[in-house]
């Protein structure tokens, strides 16, 4: 039976990728789903070639890398990327959940596309059917429990929580001193460095620690603003403030009311990313 598991190259996802190193647990073969290179938070990407390659490659465990390759028609064989599928020219694309002028997420179509489909599509090439589903491991800790509860499995994959099934269960600071206890320093969380799932913290610290990604973001919002305004549609954001970023996050800190310490996070519900 193949035994695979989801690799979104953050804090619970390295830490079960030492556990399969040590013998904890039973996945040889990781499945990083690169969303791109120009949408995967930088970090990230530089986090799994410095360190999750290299220790995966030193223990014998497989992590391959997958990207969304089109399928057909003539840009068939071409890669694409999230990010590249937003700003496209003519594009009207939302794929990500922007939040709408009431604060509500809009349709998420980007993790199914590009994360869900792509692990699938690698999986029913090796063998995964409705028959012989794959047994699929997603890294989401106890303290993210909430998570599991609206994960559908694929009728080619059995999903399961290895880190829920540990004993004890373990939370997300058990899989960072497990990280740092097999020699390695602990990953940053991982997701698009665009996501409108961010809490307010991660915005207003990525404006102070790395002002030309959040300007980045800005310039990403007011792109699919500006598209929104030939439609004649209401303007929609990346922050649930109805505020446009820069005027809704300061650095290191909140400008607007209502920046608490929630998980605007646990709305990613299928824990493919943000682990």
């Amino acid at each position: 039976m193949l035994r695979t598991f989801s690799f979104g190259g953050g804090v619970q996802s390295t830490a079960a990728l030492v556990l399969a190193a040590e013998g904890v647990i039973d996945f040889p073969v990781f499945l990083f789903a690169n969303v791109g290179d120009d949408s995967e938070d930088p970090a990230t990407l530089a986090y799994i070639e410095r360190y999750a390659k290299p220790y995966a490659e030193s223990h014998g465990i497989q992590l391959h890398e997958l990207r969304r390759v089109r399928q057909r028609g003539p840009r068939a064989g071409e890669v694409e990327t999230l990010y590249g599928r937003l700003t496209r020219p003519g594009s009207r694309s939302l794929s990500i959940p922007v939040r709408m002028s009431n604060g509500a997420p809009g349709t998420r179509a980007c993790t199914a596309d590009f994360k869900i489909r792509i692990i699938g599509r690698w999986l029913k090439a090796h063998g995964a059917s409705a028959s012989n589903p794959a047994t699929v491991g997603v890294g989401i800790s106890l303290d993210e429990i909430h998570r599991v509860n609206n994960r559908r499995s694929e009728p080619y994959e059995q999903t399961v929580y290895p880190l829920l099934d540990h004993a004890p269960p373990l939370r997300r600071h058990d899989c960072a001193r497990i990280i740092t206890a097999a020699g390695l320093p602990v990953p940053p969380k991982s997701a698009c460095w665009f996501c409108p799932l961010h809490r307010p913290a991660t915005w207003g610290e990525m404006r102070r620690d790395r002002p030309g990604l959040f300007a980045r973001a800005c310039h990403l919002e007011s792109l699919l603003n500006e598209r929104r305004d030939v439609l004649g549609k209401d303007p929609v954001y990346l922050t649930r403030f109805n505020a446009p970023l820069g005027r809704a996050v300061g650095e290191a800190g909140p400008m607007l009311p209502g920046f608490g310490n929630d998980v605007e996070d646990a709305l990613c519900d299928n824990g493919s990313c943000f682990t």
